[in-house]
Protein backbone atom coordinates (compact mmCIF):
# COMPACT_ATOMS: atom_id res chain seq x y z
CA UNK A 1 0.00 0.00 0.00
CA UNK A 2 1.36 3.55 -0.90
CA UNK A 3 1.13 5.71 2.43
CA UNK A 4 3.00 8.63 0.90
CA UNK A 5 3.27 10.29 -2.10
CA UNK A 6 5.84 12.71 -3.76
CA UNK A 7 6.52 14.81 -7.00
CA UNK A 8 9.75 13.46 -7.70
CA UNK A 9 12.13 16.21 -9.35
CA UNK A 10 13.81 13.51 -10.75
CA UNK A 11 12.80 10.88 -13.41
CA UNK A 12 12.29 7.06 -13.17
CA UNK A 13 16.41 6.47 -14.06
CA UNK A 14 17.47 9.73 -14.93
CA UNK A 15 20.83 10.63 -14.47
CA UNK A 16 22.06 13.47 -12.38
CA UNK A 17 23.71 15.07 -15.47
CA UNK A 18 20.20 15.19 -17.39
CA UNK A 19 17.36 17.59 -18.23
CA UNK A 20 13.88 16.69 -17.61
CA UNK A 21 13.26 17.20 -21.65
CA UNK A 22 15.49 14.53 -22.25
CA UNK A 23 13.04 11.74 -21.42
CA UNK A 24 9.98 13.54 -21.41
CA UNK A 25 8.07 10.09 -21.41
CA UNK A 26 8.85 7.28 -18.91
CA UNK A 27 7.56 4.16 -18.22
CA UNK A 28 7.76 3.16 -14.65
CA UNK A 29 9.19 -0.30 -14.42
CA UNK A 30 10.97 -0.37 -11.49
CA UNK A 31 10.82 1.55 -7.99
CA UNK A 32 12.66 5.48 -7.81
CA UNK A 33 14.90 5.88 -5.12
CA UNK A 34 15.00 10.52 -3.92
CA UNK A 35 17.95 11.55 -3.14
CA UNK A 36 18.62 11.08 0.30
CA UNK A 37 15.42 9.02 1.18
CA UNK A 38 16.00 5.26 1.28
CA UNK A 39 12.36 5.03 1.36
CA UNK A 40 11.32 2.73 -2.26
CA UNK A 41 8.61 5.67 -4.39
CA UNK A 42 6.12 4.41 -7.10
CA UNK A 43 6.78 7.79 -9.75
CA UNK A 44 3.21 8.88 -10.63
CA UNK A 45 2.57 10.45 -14.37
CA UNK A 46 0.14 12.91 -14.29
CA UNK A 47 -1.93 12.54 -17.50
CA UNK A 48 -4.10 14.62 -19.33
CA UNK A 49 -8.29 14.13 -18.73
CA UNK A 50 -8.58 14.15 -22.43
CA UNK A 51 -6.01 11.51 -22.65
CA UNK A 52 -7.70 7.75 -24.26
CA UNK A 53 -7.63 4.75 -21.83
CA UNK A 54 -8.00 1.09 -23.78
CA UNK A 55 -11.09 -0.33 -22.07
CA UNK A 56 -11.98 -4.29 -21.85
CA UNK A 57 -15.65 -3.23 -21.75
CA UNK A 58 -17.42 -2.31 -25.06
CA UNK A 59 -18.85 1.35 -25.14
CA UNK A 60 -22.14 1.80 -24.73
CA UNK A 61 -24.67 2.31 -27.39
CA UNK A 62 -26.30 5.42 -27.98
CA UNK A 63 -30.05 5.09 -28.23
CA UNK A 64 -30.42 7.12 -31.19
CA UNK A 65 -28.29 4.17 -32.95
CA UNK A 66 -30.66 1.50 -31.32
CA UNK A 67 -33.84 3.03 -32.07
CA UNK A 68 -31.99 3.35 -36.08
CA UNK A 69 -31.67 0.03 -36.36
CA UNK A 70 -34.66 -0.98 -34.76
CA UNK A 71 -36.36 1.16 -37.33
CA UNK A 72 -35.11 -0.18 -40.41
CA UNK A 73 -35.65 -3.77 -39.34
CA UNK A 74 -39.27 -2.99 -38.61
CA UNK A 75 -39.69 -0.95 -41.76
CA UNK A 76 -42.53 1.52 -41.31
CA UNK A 77 -42.27 1.58 -37.30
CA UNK A 78 -38.61 2.92 -37.81
CA UNK A 79 -39.79 6.35 -38.05
CA UNK A 80 -41.58 6.84 -34.53
CA UNK A 81 -38.83 4.54 -32.90
CA UNK A 82 -36.36 7.19 -34.26
CA UNK A 83 -38.28 10.46 -33.23
CA UNK A 84 -38.88 9.16 -29.70
CA UNK A 85 -35.11 7.94 -29.14
CA UNK A 86 -33.65 10.93 -30.76
CA UNK A 87 -35.96 13.48 -28.64
CA UNK A 88 -34.95 14.89 -25.06
CA UNK A 89 -35.84 12.70 -21.87
CA UNK A 90 -37.97 15.41 -20.38
CA UNK A 91 -39.89 15.66 -24.25
CA UNK A 92 -43.42 16.24 -23.43
CA UNK A 93 -46.16 14.04 -23.99
CA UNK A 94 -47.58 13.16 -27.66
CA UNK A 95 -50.56 15.05 -28.24
CA UNK A 96 -51.53 14.58 -31.97
CA UNK A 97 -52.01 11.97 -33.72
CA UNK A 98 -49.35 9.96 -36.22
CA UNK A 99 -50.93 8.56 -39.49
CA UNK A 100 -49.59 5.68 -40.98
CA UNK A 101 -48.09 6.19 -44.52
CA UNK A 102 -50.30 5.29 -46.76
CA UNK A 103 -49.68 2.41 -50.05
CA UNK A 104 -47.72 4.15 -52.79
CA UNK A 105 -49.32 4.41 -56.40
CA UNK A 106 -46.46 2.01 -57.21
CA UNK A 107 -47.38 -0.62 -55.08
CA UNK A 108 -50.79 -0.31 -56.22
CA UNK A 109 -50.33 -0.88 -59.36
CA UNK A 110 -47.59 -3.89 -58.36
CA UNK A 111 -50.51 -5.62 -56.83
CA UNK A 112 -52.88 -5.00 -59.47
CA UNK A 113 -50.96 -6.25 -62.02
CA UNK A 114 -50.28 -9.80 -59.97
CA UNK A 115 -54.05 -10.18 -59.38
CA UNK A 116 -54.58 -9.91 -63.25
CA UNK A 117 -51.74 -12.24 -63.90
CA UNK A 118 -53.65 -14.53 -61.68
CA UNK A 119 -57.02 -14.50 -63.06
CA UNK A 120 -55.64 -14.59 -66.91
CA UNK A 121 -53.91 -17.72 -65.81
CA UNK A 122 -57.01 -19.26 -63.72
CA UNK A 123 -58.88 -18.47 -67.03
CA UNK A 124 -55.89 -20.00 -69.35
CA UNK A 125 -56.68 -23.34 -66.86
CA UNK A 126 -60.52 -23.36 -67.28
CA UNK A 127 -60.10 -22.77 -71.21
CA UNK A 128 -57.48 -25.53 -71.24
CA UNK A 129 -59.67 -28.04 -69.31
CA UNK A 130 -62.73 -27.37 -71.59
CA UNK A 131 -61.00 -28.18 -74.53
CA UNK A 132 -60.12 -31.53 -73.65
CA UNK A 133 -63.69 -32.31 -72.38
CA UNK A 134 -64.91 -31.21 -75.38
CA UNK A 135 -62.02 -33.63 -77.13
CA UNK A 136 -62.98 -36.09 -75.15
CA UNK A 137 -66.56 -35.58 -75.92
CA UNK A 138 -65.89 -35.56 -80.07
CA UNK A 139 -63.69 -39.00 -79.51
CA UNK A 140 -66.29 -40.79 -77.78
CA UNK A 141 -68.91 -39.61 -80.76
CA UNK A 142 -66.79 -40.28 -83.56
CA UNK A 143 -66.20 -43.82 -81.81
CA UNK A 144 -70.35 -44.47 -81.64
CA UNK A 145 -70.28 -43.65 -85.00
CA UNK A 146 -68.10 -45.30 -86.46
CA UNK A 147 -69.61 -48.44 -84.66
CA UNK A 148 -72.65 -47.88 -85.58
CA UNK A 149 -71.73 -47.47 -89.39
CA UNK A 150 -70.05 -50.97 -89.34
CA UNK A 151 -73.18 -52.20 -87.72
CA UNK A 152 -75.05 -50.97 -90.56
CA UNK A 153 -72.79 -51.91 -93.48
CA UNK A 154 -72.79 -55.46 -92.20
CA UNK A 155 -76.57 -55.50 -91.50
CA UNK A 156 -77.20 -54.18 -95.48
CA UNK A 157 -74.42 -57.21 -96.46
CA UNK A 158 -76.23 -59.49 -94.75
CA UNK A 159 -79.49 -58.48 -96.25
CA UNK A 160 -78.38 -58.50 -99.65
CA UNK A 161 -76.75 -61.98 -99.18
CA UNK A 162 -80.18 -62.82 -98.10
CA UNK A 163 -81.87 -61.28 -100.96
CA UNK A 164 -79.88 -63.28 -103.67
CA UNK A 165 -80.20 -66.36 -101.99
CA UNK A 166 -84.17 -65.69 -102.20
CA UNK A 167 -83.75 -64.60 -105.98
CA UNK A 168 -81.73 -67.78 -106.46
CA UNK A 169 -84.25 -70.10 -105.15
CA UNK A 170 -86.46 -68.67 -106.70
CA UNK A 171 -84.73 -68.49 -109.93
CA UNK A 172 -84.01 -72.41 -109.20
CA UNK A 173 -87.81 -73.15 -108.64
CA UNK A 174 -88.94 -71.36 -111.64
CA UNK A 175 -86.69 -73.11 -113.50
CA UNK A 176 -87.81 -76.62 -112.04
CA UNK A 177 -91.54 -75.75 -112.57
CA UNK A 178 -90.99 -74.51 -116.05
CA UNK A 179 -89.41 -78.14 -116.62
CA UNK A 180 -92.20 -80.25 -114.53
CA UNK A 181 -94.62 -78.30 -117.60
CA UNK A 182 -92.53 -79.45 -120.11
CA UNK A 183 -92.65 -83.01 -118.93
CA UNK A 184 -96.41 -82.75 -118.51
CA UNK A 185 -97.61 -83.12 -121.86
CA UNK A 186 -95.64 -85.95 -122.57
CA UNK A 187 -97.12 -87.83 -119.73
CA UNK A 188 -100.54 -87.05 -120.61
CA UNK A 189 -99.56 -88.08 -124.22
CA UNK A 190 -98.49 -91.15 -123.63
CA UNK A 191 -101.57 -92.33 -120.99
CA UNK A 192 -103.44 -91.57 -123.79
CA UNK A 193 -101.29 -93.14 -126.69
CA UNK A 194 -97.95 -94.56 -125.02
CA UNK A 195 -96.75 -95.88 -128.01
CA UNK A 196 -97.13 -93.39 -130.00
CA UNK A 197 -95.11 -91.47 -127.24
CA UNK A 198 -92.81 -93.79 -126.89
CA UNK A 199 -91.80 -94.03 -130.53
CA UNK A 200 -91.80 -90.25 -130.08
CA UNK A 201 -89.48 -89.77 -127.66
CA UNK A 202 -87.02 -92.41 -129.93
CA UNK A 203 -87.42 -90.80 -133.27
CA UNK A 204 -84.09 -91.31 -135.05
CA UNK A 205 -83.72 -88.48 -137.88
CA UNK A 206 -81.67 -88.38 -140.47
CA UNK A 207 -79.82 -84.96 -140.57
CA UNK A 208 -78.21 -83.10 -143.83
CA UNK A 209 -75.70 -81.99 -141.09
CA UNK A 210 -71.92 -82.12 -142.25
CA UNK A 211 -68.65 -81.32 -140.51
CA UNK A 212 -68.90 -80.35 -136.80
CA UNK A 213 -72.29 -79.83 -137.29
CA UNK A 214 -73.06 -83.40 -137.79
CA UNK A 215 -70.75 -84.38 -134.99
CA UNK A 216 -72.68 -82.32 -132.64
CA UNK A 217 -76.05 -84.03 -133.70
CA UNK A 218 -74.56 -87.55 -133.63
CA UNK A 219 -73.69 -86.89 -129.71
CA UNK A 220 -76.63 -85.49 -128.70
CA UNK A 221 -78.59 -88.53 -130.62
CA UNK A 222 -76.63 -91.04 -129.24
CA UNK A 223 -77.28 -90.21 -125.66
CA UNK A 224 -81.19 -89.82 -126.23
CA UNK A 225 -82.82 -91.82 -123.40
CA UNK A 226 -80.03 -91.65 -120.83
CA UNK A 227 -81.06 -90.03 -117.15
CA UNK A 228 -81.43 -86.22 -116.62
CA UNK A 229 -79.85 -85.81 -113.18
CA UNK A 230 -79.45 -81.82 -112.11
CA UNK A 231 -75.42 -80.84 -112.42
CA UNK A 232 -74.67 -83.96 -114.65
CA UNK A 233 -72.00 -83.96 -117.38
CA UNK A 234 -71.96 -87.37 -118.23
CA UNK A 235 -71.43 -90.20 -119.28
CA UNK A 236 -74.52 -91.33 -118.90
CA UNK A 237 -76.41 -88.69 -116.83
CA UNK A 238 -76.49 -85.10 -117.73
CA UNK A 239 -77.97 -81.99 -117.16
CA UNK A 240 -79.18 -79.84 -119.97
CA UNK A 241 -76.32 -77.13 -120.19
CA UNK A 242 -74.02 -80.75 -119.87
CA UNK A 243 -75.20 -82.23 -122.92
CA UNK A 244 -74.66 -78.92 -124.98
CA UNK A 245 -71.33 -78.70 -123.82
CA UNK A 246 -70.47 -81.92 -123.97
CA UNK A 247 -71.44 -82.64 -127.73
CA UNK A 248 -69.60 -79.15 -128.72
CA UNK A 249 -66.53 -80.19 -126.88
CA UNK A 250 -66.33 -83.07 -129.62
CA UNK A 251 -65.59 -80.67 -132.20
CA UNK A 252 -63.33 -78.53 -129.81
CA UNK A 253 -65.67 -75.80 -129.15
CA UNK A 254 -65.22 -74.85 -124.86
CA UNK A 255 -69.06 -73.56 -124.36
CA UNK A 256 -69.89 -72.11 -120.90
CA UNK A 257 -70.98 -74.35 -117.94
CA UNK A 258 -74.56 -72.78 -117.74
CA UNK A 259 -77.50 -72.56 -119.97
CA UNK A 260 -77.55 -68.35 -119.34
CA UNK A 261 -73.74 -67.82 -120.53
CA UNK A 262 -74.50 -70.55 -123.71
CA UNK A 263 -77.60 -68.77 -124.75
CA UNK A 264 -75.41 -65.83 -125.85
CA UNK A 265 -72.61 -67.79 -127.02
CA UNK A 266 -72.83 -67.41 -130.27
CA UNK A 267 -74.82 -64.96 -132.96
CA UNK A 268 -78.45 -64.77 -132.46
CA UNK A 269 -80.44 -66.25 -135.49
CA UNK A 270 -84.15 -66.44 -136.16
CA UNK A 271 -85.90 -69.76 -135.39
CA UNK A 272 -87.09 -69.80 -139.40
CA UNK A 273 -83.35 -69.78 -140.15
CA UNK A 274 -82.14 -72.92 -138.16
CA UNK A 275 -79.63 -74.68 -139.21
CA UNK A 276 -78.01 -78.67 -137.53
CA UNK A 277 -75.76 -77.73 -134.85
CA UNK A 278 -77.19 -74.40 -133.57
CA UNK A 279 -78.10 -74.10 -129.84
CA UNK A 280 -82.15 -73.35 -128.71
CA UNK A 281 -82.76 -72.03 -125.58
CA UNK A 282 -85.79 -71.28 -123.66
CA UNK A 283 -86.24 -67.76 -121.23
CA UNK A 284 -84.44 -64.63 -122.17
CA UNK A 285 -81.00 -64.70 -123.78
CA UNK A 286 -78.67 -64.31 -121.30
CA UNK A 287 -81.20 -65.83 -118.34
CA UNK A 288 -82.15 -69.22 -120.20
CA UNK A 289 -83.72 -71.63 -117.87
CA UNK A 290 -83.20 -74.38 -120.72
CA UNK A 291 -81.11 -75.54 -123.64
CA UNK A 292 -80.87 -78.05 -126.45
CA UNK A 293 -79.20 -78.57 -129.93
CA UNK A 294 -81.18 -78.32 -133.21
CA UNK A 295 -80.98 -81.92 -134.99
CA UNK A 296 -82.83 -80.53 -138.14
CA UNK A 297 -86.57 -81.63 -139.63
CA UNK A 298 -87.92 -78.81 -137.03
CA UNK A 299 -86.45 -81.34 -133.96
CA UNK A 300 -84.31 -81.33 -131.38
CA UNK A 301 -81.84 -83.08 -128.72
CA UNK A 302 -82.11 -82.17 -124.78
CA UNK A 303 -81.97 -83.48 -121.34
CA UNK A 304 -85.51 -82.34 -120.13
CA UNK A 305 -86.13 -83.43 -116.45
CA UNK A 306 -85.75 -86.40 -114.40
CA UNK A 307 -89.00 -87.45 -115.78
CA UNK A 308 -87.94 -87.89 -119.10
CA UNK A 309 -84.39 -87.66 -119.57
CA UNK A 310 -82.88 -87.13 -122.93
CA UNK A 311 -85.21 -86.90 -125.29
CA UNK A 312 -85.49 -86.20 -128.85
CA UNK A 313 -89.01 -83.86 -129.86
CA UNK A 314 -90.42 -81.26 -132.14
CA UNK A 315 -90.00 -77.84 -131.84
CA UNK A 316 -94.15 -77.58 -131.90
CA UNK A 317 -93.76 -79.99 -128.40
CA UNK A 318 -91.81 -77.31 -126.54
CA UNK A 319 -91.39 -73.95 -128.65
CA UNK A 320 -88.32 -72.25 -127.87
CA UNK A 321 -87.75 -68.53 -127.07
CA UNK A 322 -84.15 -68.14 -129.66
CA UNK A 323 -80.88 -69.37 -130.78
CA UNK A 324 -77.57 -69.06 -131.43
CA UNK A 325 -75.30 -70.43 -133.85
CA UNK A 326 -71.29 -71.38 -132.30
CA UNK A 327 -70.19 -73.35 -135.73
Amino acid sequence: MITDARYAPYGVNKGPGQADSQIPYVTVSQHTFLDGTPTALIALVPMSHTAHIPSHRKPRQSASKTALRAGVAGGVLSTIAVAGAAGPAQAEPVTQTIEMPTITAGLSTTVAASAQATQQVALDLETRANEEAAATDAAKKAKKAKAEAVRKAEAKKKAEAEAKAKAEAAERASRTAARTTLSAPSGSSSSSSGSTAASASTVSYSSSATGSAASVVAFVQSHVGDAYVSGGTGPNSWDCSGLVQAAFRTVGVDLPRVSQSQSTAGTQVSLSNLQPGDILYWGGAGSAYHVGVYVGGGQFVGAQNSSTGVVQRSLDYDPPSGAVRVL
